[in-house]
């Protein structure tokens, strides 16, 4: 299956199991095994998306939302749980004012699971850890 480097957002082909004791990125040496949500931009969005065989989790959020900051520590949380599993990322609507609009994100925080390049579900409103690891299960 195809993984992104969470560091250098490089693609990686890599055997799908179970579970992983060890994975590293071909290109940088870093663990694959790393869950700390990346920070999507225009940029690199459309290649991180597409090159995934894994579930994307998209966090659309802004710095001066309240609910939003409450989220973040169960979103990484939650994200510690799917190791190769599911790639968890972060899009600051304030700094990517464009990918706001391609996606239609009219309130935040926003939880978008894309599944094969498209986005399969949306939730909007804070959601603690427990709730995120039920609705990322659904797709993995």
């Amino acid at each position: 299956m195809r993984v992104v480097c969470p560091h250098c957002k490089s693609v990686n082909n890599i055997p799908q199991k179970e579970s992983y004791a060890k994975a590293n990125c071909g290109k940088c040496k870093s663990s694959l095994l790393d869950t700390k949500p990346v920070e999507l931009t225009t940029v690199n969005f459309d290649e991180v998306v597409v090159n995934s065989d894994i579930p994307v989790v998209v966090d659309f959020w802004a710095p001066w939302c309240g609910p939003c900051r409450m989220m973040a520590p169960n979103f990484e949380k939650s994200a510690k749980n799917f190791p190769l599993k599911a790639l968890y990322a972060k899009v600051n609507t304030e700094n990517e004012q464009n990918l706001g609009a391609k996606f239609a994100i009219r309130s935040i925080p926003t939880i978008v699971v894309f599944k094969n390049a498209k986005e399969v579900h949306r939730v909007s409103g804070a959601l603690d850890e427990a709730s995120l690891n039920k609705l990322i299960a659904q797709f993995i």
